[in-house]
C-alpha cells in the first residue's frame, strides 16, 4: 500500500518503501483535548480546556477520529483488545490479572506481526497492561529486544504520595518521573535506529506508552503555571443520570483508597450527600489537567526527535488513549463504566503523504480493534481476515476493519453505523453490552450463561441515552414510551452484534 500511495502522491516526493511506525499511547486519557473540542456530541466540556499544543500540532497533520471507542473501559482488557484486534469476549480478558494468551488464545499482536514481517520492534513504558517484570505484562514475543520498564515506576506508583502530587524540580532530579525516563529511552532509540530506517529498508515499530494521566496524578510542579486553581471549573452535573440502574455504577474503590481521599470520608455511592468538597475537586481536576499537559510535552519531545533524525516523512504516527476517565461528572471518579465518558477516547493517525499537508476530520464511529488492520494495510499492504466465530485456534485475524478507506475518502466512504463496548459486573456473571450509534447509546445488562455467552432472555437492566438531546447522558430514556420503537430496534442490533452491523 505504501508504494502504491507513493505513486499516487509522487508530487510530495515520496520515495520510500516500508514506513516506520511510532505507536504512542496514554493511560486514562479523556477525549476532551483541544483538537476534539468542536467535535459533535461532546459528553462534557472542560473549563479551562486542557493545554496540549504538541498533540494539537500532530492532529493538524493526522486523520482525527472524533468518535473513537474502546472495547472495555479499563486498562488490561482495552489494551489486549486493541493490540490483538479481538473483543473482550474473544480475549476473555475482563480484569487486571488475565493474560490474553492464557485466557483467550495464542493471538498475534500488532508489534509481533510487524516483527514477523522484518521490523525492529521496540516497546517501553505501558503498552500491554503494566510495566512490571511479569511476562504477561510485557509479552516478550512481541518485541525484538527486551521491553523497557521505567526504573522509577514503582517508587512513584506508591500510594504514599497520595492521589496527586506536584513534584518539585529538585525531586525531579533526585527521582526522575517514570514518563520522563520512558521519553528519554524513546529518544535514545530514535537516535540509534539503523540508517535504513529513513529509506524504508530497515523499518522500525517503536511503541511508547505513557503512564499518565493514570492515578496517582504525579507531574512536574511547573505544569501548575498553566492551570491557576481559580480558573478550574467544577463538574456541571454531579448526580447520576436520572433513571440509571444501579448496575451501571462503579464505586471507584481504588480512587477512594488513597489516604488523602479516604480521610475525607466521602461516600462512594451515587447521588450521595457527603461528597468531595469543591476545593478538593478543583485540586484533583487541576492535577489531572497537569498530568495531561505533562504527557503532551513528552510527546512533543519525541516528535521533535523524529524530525531531527529525518524520519517524520517515512513514519506513521498513531496516538490513542486506552479509555477515558470521569472527573466528578455524575459524581464518578473512575473509568469502569459503559458511559460515553469512559469509552470515548482521542485517536490520531498521521499517515504521510496523505495527511502531511492537512488534517482529515472523521466523525464516524471507529473502534480500537480497527487499529491493527489499519496499520497492516498502511505499512505492509496486507489485509487481515475477519475472525471466525470461534477463533481461539486462529493466531492471526481481526474483529475490526481497516480505517484506510475512511482516511482516503476523507470520512465519506460507507462505514459501520455503530461501535461496541462492554463491561462486566457481579464477578463477570452479568455483562453490560453497549452500542453507540450516531444518535444513541443503548446498553443492556445481561445475565451470562455458565459458558460465558449472554442469556438475552435475562436482561437485568437497560439504558438508552439520546445524544442529540443529551450528550452528557443525564437522562436514561429507556422507560419513556416515545423511545419504545427505538429501544426495540437498538436491542435487536445489539443482540446481533458487531458482525452484522450495517454500513451507512
Amino acid at each position: 500500500m505504501w508504494s502504491n500511495i507513493c505513486v499516487l502522491f509522487s508530487l510530495f516526493g515520496c520515495i520510500y518503501s516500508r514506513p516506520n511506525v511510532l505507536f504512542l499511547m496514554a493511560d486514562d486519557l479523556r477525549v476532551q483535548l483541544a483538537f476534539n473540542q468542536d467535535a459533535p456530541q461532546q459528553p462534557f466540556v472542560l473549563h479551562p480546556g486542557m493545554l496540549t499544543p504538541h498533540l494539537d500540532q500532530l492532529a493538524s497533520q493526522s486523520a482525527v477520529f472524533h468518535r473513537a471507542y474502546v472495547q472495555q473501559s479499563v486498562c488490561n482488557p482495552s489494551r489486549a483488545s486493541a493490540l490483538t484486534s479481538r473483543r473482550p469476549d474473544t480475549t476473555k480478558v475482563y480484569g487486571s490479572d488475565s493474560y490474553f494468551r492464557t485466557s483467550g488464545g495464542n493471538f498475534t499482536t500488532i508489534p509481533q506481526y510487524f516483527k514477523d514481517n522484518g521490523y525492529l520492534t521496540l516497546g517501553m513504558g505501558k503498552i500491554f497492561h503494566s510495566d512490571t517484570s511479569e511476562v504477561k505484562h510485557s509479552d516478550p514475543i512481541s518485541w525484538s529486544e527486551p521491553f523497557y520498564t521505567a526504573p522509577n515506576h514503582k517508587y512513584w506508583k506508591s500510594r504514599k504520595h497520595g492521589s496527586h502530587k506536584a513534584v518539585s524540580r529538585i525531586e525531579q532530579l533526585s527521582h526522575p518521573l517514570p514518563d520522563r525516563q520512558v521519553a528519554d529511552k524513546a529518544r535514545e532509540a530514535l537516535r540509534s535506529m539503523p540508517e535504513g530506517a529513513q529509506s524504508g529498508q530497515s523499518p522500525f515499530f517503536l511503541a511508547v506508552g505513557f503512564h499518565k494521566p493514570h492515578l496517582p496524578w504525579i507531574y512536574p510542579v511547573q505544569m501548575h503555571q498553566h492551570y491557576p486553581l481559580s480558573s478550574i471549573s467544577l463538574p456541571n452535573n454531579c448526580f447520576a443520570p436520572v433513571g440509571m440502574p444501579a448496575v451501571a455504577w462503579h464505586k471507584a474503590d481504588g480512587f477512594y483508597r488513597y489516604s488523602d481521599i479516604a480521610n475525607l470520608e466521602a461516600s462512594t455511592d451515587y447521588n450521595a450527600t457527603n461528597v468531595l468538597p469543591a476545593r478538593i475537586v478543583k485540586k484533583l481536576r487541576r492535577a489531572y489537567y497537569s498530568s495531561v499537559t505533562y504527557v503532551d510535552s513528552l510527546v512533543g519531545e519525541l516528535l521533535a526527535e523524529l524530525d531531527a533524525q529525518g524520519l517524520r516523512n517515512n513514519t506513521i504516527v498513531t496516538f490513542w488513549g486506552d479509555h477515558g476517565w470521569h472527573l466528578g461528572e455524575h459524581g464518578a471518579w473512575s473509568k469502569q463504566t459503559n458511559f460515553e465518558m469512559a469509552n470515548r477516547v482521542p485517536m490520531l493517525v498521521s499517515y504521510p503523504p496523505i495527511t502531511n499537508q492537512t488534517s482529515i476530520n472523521i466523525n464516524k464511529p471507529v473502534e480500537m480493534v480497527d487499529l491493527f488492520p489499519t496499520l497492516t494495510e498502511m505499512a505492509l499492504s496486507s489485509s487481515l481476515d475477519t475472525c471466525p466465530e470461534n477463533s481461539r485456534e486462529t493466531q492471526l485475524c481481526s474483529e475490526g476493519q481497516s480505517l484506510l478507506p475512511l482516511i482516503l475518502s476523507r470520512g465519506e466512504s460507507l462505514w459501520k453505523e455503530a461501535a461496541f463496548s462492554q463491561f462486566p459486573r457481579s464477578k463477570n456473571t452479568i455483562m453490560g453490552y453497549s452500542m453507540k450509534t450516531h444518535e444513541y447509546r443503548y446498553t443492556a445488562w445481561v445475565q451470562r450463561r455458565k459458558n460465558g455467552q449472554p442469556n438475552w432472555n435475562k436482561v437485568k437492566a437497560e439504558e438508552l441515552y439520546d445524544h442529540t438531546r443529551d450528550p452528557e447522558e443525564n437522562f436514561n430514556r429507556v422507560a419513556e414510551s416515545y423511545y419504545g420503537k427505538t429501544r426495540r430496534q437498538l436491542q435487536r442490533k445489539l443482540r446481533r452484534g458487531w458482525r452484522y452491523v450495517e454500513s451507512v
